[in-house]
C-alpha cells in the first residue's frame, strides 16, 4: 500500500480542507492509489473516478457539505466523494452485500443528496432542489456535474432549457472526458471537440455591466458590449450553444487544475441565474492500463495492479458473446439486418457487428428513447432493426416503443442484455422490471432462452417474426445445460423438458438451470417432477398449462423478475378464468428494490435460490395448502 498519511486525515466532510494547498497533488495521488488498490480487490468503476479526482476535490475545497448540495450523473464517478466525506473504510466492502453502493445513495450519507444511476438526470434534479431552496429562502448552493456523455441524452436539455429561465444561481458542471463508457458519438461530441481546441474566451464580469447600470445611458451600452461579445464568442468557440440558451458559460478548463478550479467555482457561486462550467479531464488518468483502455476499465473486474489484467479471465462465453457471434451471422446473411445500441457497443457486445458492418451499425449516444423510435423508423422503410441494450436502460424508452412501434406493429427485435438480478450495481440497474413493463403492451412480444443455443434459436426466431419482439437474457455465463432439448421455437409455445406427475416446474429463461436443480433435490426426496420450458412470457402457452393442471397436483412458476405484472400472474390468471382448482406457487423476486451484492448471494435472500424454493415447495406439499 503506498503511503496516505494525507488521505488518513480526511475522516468526515469539510476535513480537506484543513490540507496545505501545497499539498493539494500530494492528497490527488494518494486518492488514486487508494482507489487503484482496493477497486483492483472489489471491481468497481475506475476509469471515471480516476478522472474525476481533482474535480471532486475542487468541489469540496469551493462548497461546505452537506449544507450545499451535489448531484452526481451518473454517479459511478462519485467514489471520490465518498471518500472526502468519510467513507474511506467503507472501500473493503465497495459493492458487496451490506456494504458499500458503488452510486450515491441518500440512505448512506447526508452528503449523498440524490440516488443516481441512469445519466441525463442530474439537472433536472439540481433544478429541482434550487427552486425547493429558494421556495424555502435558503442560501445554499446546487451543483450537477454531468458528464459529456450523459449530455447525449435528451433529458439534460429539457433541464437546461428549464434551467435557462432561473434568476438564482444554480450550477452545472460539465466533466469532459470526451467518453461515455465507450467513445462519445454525434454533434454534442463535436460541438465540444471544438470547445476544447478554441484559443481564445472573452468572458465579461457582471460587475462591470452592475457598474455601467449606474449609468444614464449604461442599458444601450451594456446592449453594444453585449453583442461585440456574442460576436467575439462566435469567432473563437462555434455556436455558442449554451450562452444563447441563457446560461452563462465558464471555461474550458484544466479539470486537473484543483486550484483554478476552486476559483472559477467561486465565481460561478455570485451569478444571479444559471452557469455551466466546463472542464477538461482525462478518464483514466494516472493509472496507465486504465488510460490506455478506458472503456475497459469503466466498470472493471478484479484486475492484478501491474498488468491490468482481469485477475479472474473469463474461459466460458456470456450471453453477450452468444447474442454478437448470432448478430454476426445474421449481417452475412440479411443486408436488411440493422443494430441499434445507445452508447454501448462494447457492453451489448455489438461491436464486431460494428467493425463487420459499420454502414447497418447505428450507435446514437445515451439516448434510449431516440434509438427504439429511430428503430421505428428503420423497420417503417423496411429495415429489419435490432436494438441491443441493458434491461434497465430499455425501461427509460418505454412511451416510444409502446407509441412508435407497438401501436404500429413494427418489426424491432429488442435484444435485452443484463435481464434480472445484475449484482453490485444494485438497485439502479437490476433488470427485473422488463417482464412487467412491457407485458402491457399490445403486439408485443416476450420470450427468454433458457441456455445458450435456445438465445441463438429465438434471435433468429425474433427477426423472422415480423413483428415486437423481447428476447430477453441475463448476465454472466451462458447456461450449456440441457443442450439434448432443443426443439424449434414456436410463437407462444412452451418446451417440455420433463413430463412426470405431481409438481409441474414452468421456468423462464435463466430460472430453467434453477429449476432443473430443484427437479432433482425433489426426486431424491421421492416426487414426481415435470419442468416446463415457458420459453414465452407473451402470450403464454395456455395449451400447457392446461395440460399440466389435468395431471399435476401443484403447479409452480419460476421467473426472474418482480412477481407483480410478471409471468406468474398471467399463469395463475389463465388458471381462475379457466377454473382450475390446483395449488399454485410462484417463485419471483418481491415487489421491491434489489439492492447490491453477489447474485447468488442474492438468490438466496429473496429465495430465488434452489435449496429454498425445494424448502418452500415442500411445506406446502406437506401443509397441505399454497
Amino acid at each position: 500500500m503506498v503511503g496516505n498519511m494525507l488521505l488518513e486525515t480526511i475522516e468526515q466532510a469539510n476535513d480537506i480542507k484543513k490540507i496545505d494547498r501545497k499539498d493539494w497533488d500530494v492528497l490527488a495521488q494518494e486518492i488514486r492509489d487508494f482507489l487503484i488498490e482496493r477497486i483492483s480487490v472489489t471491481g468497481g468503476h475506475l476509469g471515471s473516478n480516476l478522472g474525476a479526482v481533482e474535480l471532486t476535490m475542487a468541489l469540496h475545497l469551493a462548497l461546505n457539505l452537506p449544507e450545499d448540495k451535489i448531484i452526481w450523473d451518473v454517479g459511478h464517478q462519485s467514489y471520490t466523494h465518498k471518500i472526502l466525506t468519510g467513507r474511506r473504510d467503507g472501500f473493503e466492502s465497495l459493492r458487496q452485500y451490506k456494504g458499500l453502493s458503488g452510486f450515491p445513495k441518500r440512505k448512506e450519507s447526508e452528503c449523498d443528496v440524490f440516488d443516481t444511476g441512469h445519466s441525463s438526470t442530474s439537472i433536472s434534479a439540481g433544478l429541482g432542489l434550487v427552486k425547493a431552496r429558494d421556495i424555502f429562502g435558503g442560501k445554499n448552493t446546487v451543483i450537477s456535474v454531468i458528464g459529456d456523455g450523459s449530455l447525449t441524452g435528451g433529458m439534460a436539455y429539457e433541464a437546461l432549457n428549464n434551467a435557462s429561465k432561473l434568476e438564482t444561481n444554480f450550477i452545472v458542471i460539465l466533466n469532459d472526458n470526451n467518453m461515455s463508457i465507450s467513445e462519445n458519438v454525434g454533434g454534442m461530441s463535436k460541438y465540444l471537440n471544438n470547445i476544447r481546441t478554441a484559443t481564445g474566451y472573452l468572458d465579461l464580469k457582471e460587475d462591470i455591466y452592475r457598474a455601467l447600470l449606474g449609468t444614464k445611458r449604461g442599458g444601450s451600452i451594456i446592449a453594444r458590449i453585449r453583442r461585440a461579445k456574442s460576436s467575439f464568442k462566435s469567432l473563437v468557440i462555434p455556436g455558442m450553444f449554451f450562452e444563447d440558451m441563457g446560461i452563462t458559460y465558464l471555461g474550458p478548463l484544466d479539470g486537473h487544475d484543483i486550484g483554478a478550479m476552486v476559483k472559477v467555482i467561486g465565481e460561478a457561486r455570485r451569478v444571479k441565474g444559471p452557469v455551466l462550467v466546463h472542464v477538461l479531464t482525462q478518464k483514466g488518468r494516472g493509472y496507465m492500463p486504465a488510460e490506455r483502455h478506458p472503456a475497459r476499465f469503466h466498470g472493471a473486474e478484479p484486475f492484478d495492479i501491474e498488468t491490468g489484467i482481469p485477475s479472474h479471465p473469463r474461459t466460458v462465453p456470456n450471453y453477450t458473446d452468444i447474442f454478437s457471434t448470432v448478430m454476426c451471422k445474421l449481417g452475412q446473411r440479411d443486408e436488411r439486418i440493422v443494430a441499434i445500441t445507445a452508447a454501448m457497443p462494447d457492453g451489448t457486445g455489438l461491436k464486431r457487428f460494428h467493425n463487420m458492418y459499420p454502414d447497418r451499425f447505428f450507435d446514437v449516444g445515451i439516448a434510449e428513447e431516440h434509438a427504439v423510435t429511430f428503430a421505428a423508423g428503420l423497420a417503417a422503410g423496411g429495415l429489419k432493426p435490432i436494438v441491443a441494450v441493458y434491461s434497465s436502460f430499455l425501461q427509460r424508452a418505454y412511451d416510444q416503443i409502446l407509441h412508435d412501434v407497438c401501436l404500429q406493429n413494427l418489426p424491432v427485435v429488442f435484444a435485452i442484455d443484463r435481464a434480472g438480478l445484475v449484482g453490485s450495481d444494485g438497485e439502479t440497474h437490476q433488470g427485473i422490471f422488463d417482464f412487467t413493463y412491457l407485458s402491457g403492451i399490445p403486439n408485443m412480444h416476450i420470450c427468454a432462452p433458457k441456455n445458450k443455443w435456445e438465445l441463438s434459436d429465438m434471435i433468429k426466431f425474433a427477426v423472422s417474426l415480423n413483428a415486437p419482439v423481447a428476447v430477453r437474457y441475463p448476465r454472466g455465463a451462458a447456461y450449456d445445460g440441457l443442450e439434448e432439448h432443443r426443439a424449434p421455437i414456436e410463437l407462444g409455445r412452451a418446451e417440455w423438458i420433463y413430463r412426470e406427475r405431481e409438481i409441474a416446474l414452468f421456468a423462464v429463461g435463466s430460472m430453467v438451470k434453477t429449476a432443473q436443480q430443484v427437479r432433482e433435490s425433489l426426486k431424491e426426496k421421492g416426487y414426481g417432477v415435470s419442468l416446463i420450458n415457458a420459453r414465452f412470457v407473451k402470450p403464454i402457452d395456455e395449451e400447457a398449462v392446461g395440460d399440466a393442471c389435468e395431471n399435476h397436483t401443484l403447479i409452480v412458476t419460476m421467473e426472474e423478475n418482480v412477481s407483480c405484472g410478471g409471468y406468474g400472474e398471467k399463469v395463475l390468471d389463465y388458471m381462475s378464468r379457466s377454473g382450475r382448482k390446483n395449488r399454485y406457487m410462484n417463485v419471483s423476486i418481491p415487489d421491491a428494490y434489489v439492492e447490491h451484492g453477489n447474485v447468488e448471494l442474492l438468490k438466496q435472500e429473496i429465495g430465488l435460490d434452489a435449496e429454498t424454493i425445494v424448502r418452500k415447495i415442500c411445506e406446502a406439499l406437506e401443509g397441505g395448502a399454497v
